[in-house]
């Protein structure tokens, strides 16, 4: 059954208008009026409900029942990822979406490709963002991760809101197998972008609370960094 993200108040007998993002989904799957569909505003569970009204540019749904389901991770894995560029941000966020992430923090890093400030930088988090939704539609999420505004490393740092555990991942000698330093809570994994972080920029990390965690001894590419770590940590 077709699942389109409605964040709007929901209940049972309910009339809602689609957003137009849901609606353009629902024209282009060519659905008709009592075609059956499923609802998710973000704020837990499903909805079933009934396509009631097609017009040119919006959709009337009529919503019916409430499902309980969840499939989130069985802990909070937060990512602060070195911006990869082009493409590769785009990736990045919709797998690590699938996996699982509970939130996607941009880091601007030293050796970033990606420059981003002001709309530039807004537009592409509405666009991050919309992943992020995309995805969930997907794979069956009702709960859909915060694409958090890009943000410089020492900026971030300096906010402190890296709340748990807080993991950098870094090949540097003493670094614990990933897995194991995570404990079992809530979770911060730092990573950087191309090319890594630079050793001052590990060294802020560090002295902000993380601590050197490690994938192995080859050296990954930053989106497949954030996926491997979502695989081993958000496992069900």
């Amino acid at each position: 059954m077709p699942r389109f993200y409605c964040p709007l108040p929901l209940s049972p007998g309910a009339q809602v208008a689609l957003p137009a993002t849901a609606a353009r989904h629902v024209q282009v799957l060519r659905l008709q009026p009592g075609s059956a569909i499923t609802l998710f505003n973000g704020e837990g569970g499903e909805w079933t409900a009934t396509v009631t009204r097609m017009g040119r540019s919006d959709v009337d749904v009529e919503v019916a029942t409430h499902q309980g389901v969840e499939r989130e991770a069985a802990r909070a894995v937060h990512l602060a990822v070195g911006m990869p560029a082009n493409e590769r941000m785009d990736w990045l966020v919709e797998k690590a979406t699938e996996l699982g992430a509970a939130s996607i923090q941009p880091i601007a890093a030293a050796r970033s490709v990606l420059k981003l400030a002001g709309e530039r930088a807004a537009k592409r988090q509405q666009h991050w963002q919309a992943i992020a939704i995309s995805a969930c539609e997907q794979c069956g999420r009702n709960r859909v991760p915060l694409v958090a505004a890009p943000l410089a490393l020492a900026d971030w740092l300096k906010a402190g809101r890296a709340d748990g555990q807080r993991l950098l991942l870094s090949l540097r000698d003493g670094s614990r197998p990933l897995r194991d330093a995570a404990g079992q809570g809530p979770v911060w994994v730092l990573h950087g972008p191309e090319g890594g972080l630079t050793t001052q920029e590990e060294d802020a990390a560090l002295a902000a609370g993380f601590a050197p965690a490690s994938l192995g001894t080859r050296v990954l590419r930053a989106e497949t960094a954030s996926v491997a770590a979502l695989a081993l940590l958000c496992q069900d």
